[in-house]
This record gives structure tokens, C-alpha cells and sequence, in this order.
């Protein structure tokens, strides 16, 4: 059976088990494949993904100004609504300068790798039933491997420049990226446990015959944990430092102008939405509207039509939720002041890295009460109930507490080190004290 017969089998097959039966767990690097990936790469690069980026800027000038009692962009258009059209040519026309000592090859490839980089998460994202452009078996593996790119793509921007400052935003930008990258990795793991699969069409499946991810207490952790980190892997306020332009001018980009300087922009709100797409596949079930339903895949046909009717439902549902999650972060920088540097790293290794590893074992006791095949717990006092509801009081009431007690005692140890740091007395430095016994003073 080839590709393209396996692909007809899986949305015709009717309904969700004969669907995720019928997965194809193989990508087939055939004519009808290859064709497919060149209209996924150029509808999203030429046409649908400078248009998202368009209108997040837009929506989050709009929103920004709600926030500051303003109007926002109402010249150029309806609403301001031409006004991103107009930015983009203003960066097409504007001249792009490059510091007669810079690498003007690396200074080129820089932007272009960390556009990459965000637009290749996009890949293997499901949008639907067969809606992913790649399967992947390994898919989290995959997201992991491009998005170790944009902090290359950095260092070699402010390395190309030649400019101090630039070499100084782009060493302090790595270092964040690397050290919220952890958590935000380790937060995907709980989710791969309890679908035991790397592939995130199987994730989807999975939410939509267990319920969502998040609606658990380990889920709700994980996810926070997540979107914490991912705010901080897009340089989103407050973890925006390596633009922190009162102290070392622009950051990495410094040195970029023109369109070459709008490529950076166009990666920054691109990954904002491929993260979000992440975190909605990952926790929120996809295009699932209700947590513990499979509604609409549920009712998928055998028909070209119920098959446009159920994608179309999720298709919506999911940017529904993604456009929450893009709200949530413009609503953070309009809110929240930027952290100081060693209090950011600190928040990283000191809390959510622990919370993150420890996370990962109360998942595993979620995974054995309550979705582990052919382990139900019954409790008499429960018996009422249906399993699957009685296991998943069950699981709360276990893990619940379990989730508490650890984000208190990450809390509670972590200024108990703070206070016994700043109370303990500080001694006056070795060549004042030398200096002072070689004066004789006294």
C-alpha cells in the first residue's frame, strides 16, 4: 500500500479508532508526498505566514493600545488595517547598511537561519484530521533539533557584526535560550508519557479519546511550565534581556537595518505562533473543542463532505485557541516589567528546572491511576461512578497534593538560600584588609 492509497484509508476511514489504526507511522518520500511539502513550503513562506505575522503586529499594536488608553493604528485603512502593509514596504524600500567590517555572508545567513528555525516548528503541527504536512514518528525529537537553531542564528549575529554590543546581546541571548530551553523541553515529556508516542498527530488522538492533557494536576504544572518558558524562548517581556536597549543599545541586531532587520522581526512573531500552535497541540487537544469529548472526529464520515465539515470545525477551534495563547503573551508585556538578569537565570535553574524533573515522576503516577491500559482502581465508596470518571477523582486526589507540595517546597527551599545568603555577614575584600595590616593603622 502506498502513501497516497494509505492516506485515502485514513480519512475515510470512519471515525477515531479506525483513523488512528489505520496512522501510517512512515514517511514516504514519493512523487505525491514531495508535492504536497512544495505547496505546505510555498503557500506558508510567500503567502499565509508573512500574512499571520502581518496581523499579530497589528493585533498586538491594537491590544497594546487598549491597555494604555490609546487608539492604536486607525490612518492607513479601515481600523488600521493597511497599516502592516505599509510596514512591510517601508522595509522593502528602506536601504540595508552592513558595518564595512562585518561578515557579510554570516551577517546575511544570520536572520535567515532564525527565520528557518521558527517557520520548520510549523511542520509537523497538526491543524486537523491528516492536516499535519509531516508525520513524524520522532516529531518532539524534530521540534527539539530546529529550535536548537535560533540560538546559532544569534550568536552568529552579533558575532558578524563586529560590534561589542552586538557580541554582548547575542552571548546573553544564548545563554537565556539554553537555560529556558530545559524546562520547556522537560515539559513535553509528561504529554509524551501518557501518549506514548513522539509523533504530535498521536498526541492529538490521544487528547481527543482521553481528554486533554491540562486537565490534570501534573497537566496544569507542565503547562505552565511551558508557557512560561516559551515566553522566554521568543524574548517576549519580561524575558525580552536580549533587547534590553538601556543597557546595550538594540542587542544582537544592532547592527541590522532594512529588510534584513525585518527578517528578525518576522522569526520573533512567528515563533510566538509556533509556540502556540505547540501548546495547544501538546495540552489543549488540538482542535478539540470540549476536554473529554472526541467531538468532531467522532462523527467523521465516509464522505469527501463530513471530512471538509469535521477540519473545518477543528481548523477553527485550534486558532481559536492559539489566538488565546497570543493574547495571553501581549497581555504579559503590556503588564509585566522586564526581570534583571540574574533573577531571570535564577527563575530558570532554581525553579523551574527542579519543578520540571519532578514533574516528570508525579506524571508517572497520573499515567499508573489513570491511563495505564488494564490498570483500573476501583475504590467501594467510587463504585458508583463510571471507571473512567472514578479513576480520574482518583488520579486528582493523588497527584493533587503531590503537585502542591512540590511547587511549596520549591518555593520554600529556594528563599530559605536567599535569606541565608543575605544574612550571612560580608567580608571586607583581601586588599583592604592587607592593605590596613601593612599600615599599621592603629
Amino acid at each position: 500500500m502506498n502513501a497516497s492509497t494509505s492516506l485515502a484509508t485514513t480519512v475515510l476511514s470512519g471515525g477515531l479508532g479506525l483513523w488512528g489504526q489505520s496512522q501510517t507511522t512512515l514517511v514516504a518520500l514519493d512523487t505525491p508526498t514531495l508535492l504536497k511539502w512544495a505547496v505546505w513550503i510555498a503557500v506558508g513562506f510567500f503567502g499565509v505566514f508573512p500574512g499571520i505575522v502581518a496581523y499579530m503586529v497589528w493585533a498586538e499594536r491594537k491590544v497594546a493600545a487598549r491597555f494604555q488608553d490609546r487608539i492604536g493604528p486607525n490612518r492607513v485603512g479601515p481600523l488600521g488595517l493597511l497599516q502592516p502593509i505599509a510596514d512591510a514596504i517601508k522595509l522593502l524600500t528602506k536601504e540595508s547598511i552592513v558595518p564595512r567590517e562585518a561578515d557579510r555572508w554570516v551577517h546575511l545567513l544570520a536572520p535567515v537561519l532564525i527565520l528557518l528555525s521558527s517557520m520548520m516548528v510549523l511542520a509537523v503541527i497538526p491543524f486537523g484530521v491528516e492536516m499535519a504536512p509531516v508525520n513524524l514518528p520522532s516529531g518532539m525529537v524534530y521540534l527539539v533539533a530546529v529550535s536548537s537553531l535560533s540560538p546559532l542564528g544569534i550568536f552568529l549575529a552579533g558575532w558578524s557584526s563586529r560590534n561589542k554590543y552586538s557580541l554582548l546581546g547575542a552571548m546573553r541571548s544564548v545563554a537565556q535560550l539554553v537555560s529556558y530551553e530545559i524546562p520547556q523541553v522537560l515539559s513535553t515529556i509528561p504529554v509524551v508519557l501518557w501518549a506514548g508516542s513522539l509523533s504530535l498527530v498521536t498526541i492529538f488522538e490521544s487528547q481527543a479519546e482521553n481528554g486533554w492533557f491540562l486537565m490534570s494536576p501534573p497537566g496544569l504544572l507542565g503547562f505552565a511550565v511551558l508557557v512560561i518558558s516559551s515566553i522566554a524562548e521568543v524574548n517576549r517581556t519580561p524575558f525580552d534581556l536580549p533587547e534590553a536597549e538601556s543597557e546595550i543599545i538594540a542587542g544582537y541586531h544592532t547592527e541590522y537595518s532594512g529588510m534584513r532587520f525585518g527578517l528578525f522581526f518576522l522569526a520573533e512573531y512567528m515563533s510566538m505562533f509556533g509556540v502556540s500552535c505547540l501548546a495547544t497541540v501538546l495540552y489543549l487537544g488540538g482542535g478539540v473543542p470540549l476536554p473529554f469529548s472526541d467531538f468532531p472526529i467522532g462523527i467523521l464520515g465516509t464522505t469527501t463532505f463530513s471530512y471538509l465539515v469535521v477540519n473545518a470545525v477543528l481548523f477553527a477551534v485550534f486558532l481559536g485557541k492559539v489566538s488565546a495563547m497570543i493574547f495571553v503573551m501581549f497581555w504579559v508585556r503590556a503588564t509585566l516589567p522586564r526581570m534583571r538578569v540574574d533573577r531571570l537565570m535564577n527563575f530558570a535553574w532554581k525553579y523551574l528546572v527542579p519543578v520540571s524533573i519532578a514533574n516528570v515522576l508525579i506524571s508517572a503516577v497520573w499515567y499508573e491511576l489513570v491511563l495505564r491500559p488494564g490498570r483500573p482502581f476501583e475504590v467501594a465508596a467510587l463504585s458508583w461512578l463510571p471507571t473512567g470518571l472514578a479513576t480520574w477523582l482518583i488520579g486528582w486526589a493523588v497527584t493533587g497534593p503531590l503537585t502542591l507540595l512540590l511547587v511549596w517546597f520549591v518555593m520554600w527551599f529556594n528563599r530559605r538560600v536567599r535569606s541565608a545568603a543575605e544574612e550571612k555577614p560580608s567580608l571586607p575584600p583581601s586588599h583592604v584588609r592587607a592593605g590596613g595590616a601593612a599600615s599599621g593603622v592603629g
